[in-house]
């Protein structure tokens, strides 16, 4: 493997962790740390509630290297008018005029600039989404055939997701080949559904209603009622989460319910099948003729991560512990972050994560080591993942609108009512009052007005709204969205991803430019943030969705500006 060092040792720690947890001396201390440092649960083993009281950094990250929230790009670049900025982020950089992916056609012709191995062949993800879905929130080629890709609905997380803070985001899932087909190996949507609904019962730990299915047809109970009979659930098995490696007596169906007998493809509570994909786009704001502010045709970044190897909880366990290990041996307290070039990052628990990133020319090019490096902290040693993924777990009811499955762009979240977590506490009020404010960096002025007053307390009216309806926190203005979109602009024009990737607007005066390592940061006591129930989908008049009002198909619904 070829060497490429690092310029920053520790780009795995984002810029969201040197958020001042007080501002004032004798000011009760915020808390924007729980969001992501909680005791987890097993199979994840990483309890960092600590970081939530101390500033447990390595000595290498005392001071913060993401010198862009001091020095923000935007305010040295020359100024873009609003219509340039909307005009520019309605323009796809994911497909060409002819509705074709030019990253894909670049990378299977690879430019010397772009072959980090040295061998003319690119040997990671090549995009091969075509963002094309039907009503069931499957992705289409062209020619009509399935990707295997399929969108979801969740709850955006906390803080760095909202879109008021800088970018709309999706996630697609895909699961390995055996998971689509029955078990002659013929593709198969019933029984891809219904795995897929197994995976979301086995990781969320909960029940998932499907459509009504011959149990006895596909030898596998379904609903755990102990005969096969005709199911509408996936029934978790809670004996599951006690279990010692997390096994029990729901099974996959289809061929993939033969590989899991012949014990090659396993399954745990919380765990992912191995050869899971996501695929996440982050977008620019658009701006309807309403102002309504939605998702953008353009992208920032292109992220995909891959389940390449399988873990038990033991090996879990002892890798978690080896981490502490070697932090505390390194030198710098740095932990090794491993580059597979193409690739992407490996985080020692089984995925890979790889990012393609905007070009000066707002094209999409591969992430340089320290581009790629910044993935590394979020979905390797924290305690909020689910077997080191954020999104899935988010995933809205089943009761929703096509099960949940569909893509923003035929449903976006309006009207979506905000997510309570298992203690039944709503989770974007409770990290609006334990953060003091709506963004991870707490430099958001205009979500500060809106749901603050002068005193710093939650105005009751604004939460109210923000029980029944999430966009009234997680949607900017319009004069912010093109504001955020110009601040992003400007770093892509200058290229200093390493320096922060982040849209703000001024100089952040919440951030330390320098932490002392091992003070305390103020907060009494760490708190945990209860995992998110799901909950369904209102309309906005506060009345479920009717049947009628599921996603439209790829043919029928509005799209995106700029998308095929």
């Amino acid at each position: 493997m070829v060497e490429h060092p690092l310029s920053n040792d520790v780009a795995y720690i984002p810029p969201q962790c040197y958020t001042k947890t007080r501002d004032r001396a004798g000011q009760r201390a915020k808390n924007p740390c729980y969001a992501c440092h909680v005791r987890s649960e097993p199979p994840n083993y990483v309890d960092d509630t600590e970081f939530q009281v101390t500033w447990s950094f390595p000595a290498a990250a005392a001071k913060n290297h993401w010198s862009n929230l001091f020095a923000p790009p935007v305010q040295r670049a020359p100024h873009v008018p609003d219509a340039d900025v909307l005009a520019y982020v309605r323009k796809s950089n994911y497909f060409d005029e002819q509705g074709g992916i030019p990253l894909a056609r670049t990378l299977a012709a690879l430019p010397r600039a772009w072959d980090g191995a040295g061998d003319g062949h690119w040997d990671g993800y090549i995009p091969d989404a075509w963002f094309s879905f039907d009503e069931r929130g499957f992705d289409h080629r062209p020619d009509g055939s399935l990707t295997g890709w399929r969108a979801f609905a969740y709850y955006p997380f906390l803080g760095t997701f909202f879109p008021t803070n800088g970018s709309f985001d999706d996630v697609l899932v895909r699961l390995d080949p055996a998971l689509r087909q029955d078990k002659n190996g013929r593709e198969d949507m019933q029984i891809y559904a219904l795995n897929l609904a197994i995976v979301e019962a086995v990781t969320s730990r909960k029940d998932v209603p499907i459509d009504a299915v011959d149990e006895a047809a596909l030898g596998v109970d379904l609903d755990l009622d102990g005969s096969l009979g005709r199911a509408t659930r996936v029934a978790f098995d809670a004996a599951m989460t006690t279990s010692p490696d997390g096994t029990g007596r729901m099974h996959y169906v289809g061929r993939a319910h033969e590989e899991e007998l012949a014990g090659r493809l396993p399954m745990a509570a919380g765990l992912f099948p191995v050869g899971t994909e996501f695929l996440h786009t982050v977008r620019y704001l658009d701006v309807a003729p309403d102002d309504t502010v939605r998702m953008a045709s353009r992208m920032k970044e292109l992220r995909y991560g891959r389940k390449i190897r399988w873990f038990t909880y033991e090996e879990l366990k002892a890798h978690a512990a080896s981490e502490v290990v070697e932090q505390s041996e390194s030198s710098d307290g740095a932990l090794h972050v491993l580059w597979e070039i193409d690739r992407g990052i490996y985080n020692n628990q089984g995925w890979l994560f790889q990012g393609f990133i905007e070009a000066a020319d707002g094209s999409l090019r591969p992430q340089s080591y320290d581009e790629t490096a910044y993935c590394a902290g979020c979905h390797g040693e924290i305690g909020r993942t689910t077997d080191s993924i954020f999104s899935f777990t988010r995933k809205v009811a089943a009761s929703n609108p096509a099960g949940g499955w569909y893509h923003w762009t035929q449903h976006d979240l309006r009207g979506l009512p905000e997510p309570r977590g298992r203690d039944g506490q709503y989770e974007y009020a409770r990290y609006l009052e334990r953060n003091g404010a709506g963004d991870e960096l707490r430099e958001n002025q205009e979500v500060q007005h809106r749901f603050f007053d002068e005193h710093g307390a939650l105005r009751q009216r604004e939460v109210e709204r923000l029980h029944q309806d999430i966009s009234q926190l997680l949607l900017p203005s319009a004069a912010r969205a093109r504001d955020l979109d110009r601040a992003y602009l400007a770093i892509v024009k200058e290229q200093s991803f390493g320096l922060g990737r982040e849209a703000v607007l001024a100089p952040s005066t919440h951030v330390y430019v320098e932490v002392k390592v091992g003070e305390k940061t103020g907060i009494e006591r760490a708190v945990d943030g209860a995992t998110v129930a799901k909950i369904s989908i209102l309309s906005p008049s506060g009345k479920p969705f009717a049947a009628e009002s599921s996603p439209k198909s790829a043919r029928d619904r509005a799209k995106v500006p700029g998308q095929p």
